[in-house]
């Protein structure tokens, strides 16, 4: 997918059907983002979608910290996705430089960073909440390429992910970008 609107929405699309099937006895699940539960790895994505928003619009951010889900998770992510995906759309944003995690970029790179960061946290509420990992080939390859040029070089000690850990010899393309990332995906043999 080169272009970066459709890779977003296809991430966010996927991260839906993920958040769809949670059901609200498996919110407070632990996931393989260490120390956060089902329900905090949704309010990050959901923060995260509403920030760059703010951000993009030249409006406030949202408070970090507050839980953005209320009483309806699902719902919750798609009003985020959706105002996330209009501030993108909008004229000029792809192409207007932000400041970001990894330095000033075009709103582009913004919506690569949503992108991948809904393709990991998709297999971690997946994974917690015993769904299928079956994830979007393509989006993974793509969110592998994106962590790996963020993470080139840098002491993962001042980030937020932990040192790579292995991945079976026939690890899906999911399972290789959850290893990369710092989570124990399953056992060889």
């Amino acid at each position: 997918m080169s272009d970066a609107i459709e890779q977003l929405r296809a991430a966010l699309r996927q991260a839906q059907l993920v958040i769809e099937r949670v059901e609200p006895d498996q919110l407070e699940l632990p996931t393989p983002c260490e120390e956060w539960t089902v329900r905090q790895v949704i309010n990050h994505l959901v923060t995260g979608n509403l920030m760059v928003s703010a951000l993009v619009a030249e409006d406030p951010p949202p408070d970090r910290f507050a839980d953005h889900l209320g009483t309806d998770y699902r719902n919750a992510f798609r009003e985020g996705a959706d105002i996330l995906l209009d501030a993108l759309q909008r004229e000029g944003a792809l192409c207007k430089m932000y400041e970001t995690p990894v330095g000033r970029g075009p709103g582009s790179l913004l919506a690569e960073m949503r992108a991948n960061e809904a393709v990991v946290h998709a297999w971690d509420i997946a994974t917690a909440t015993g769904q299928s990992l079956e994830l979007d080939q393509e989006l993974c390859e793509a969110a592998l390429q994106g962590y790996s040029r963020f993470l080139n070089g840098r002491d993962r000690a001042q980030t937020a992910f932990n040192p790579e850990r292995p991945a079976p010899p026939d690890a899906t393309s999911a399972e290789r970008l959850a290893a990369y990332l710092g989570r124990r995906v399953r056992s060889e043999g």
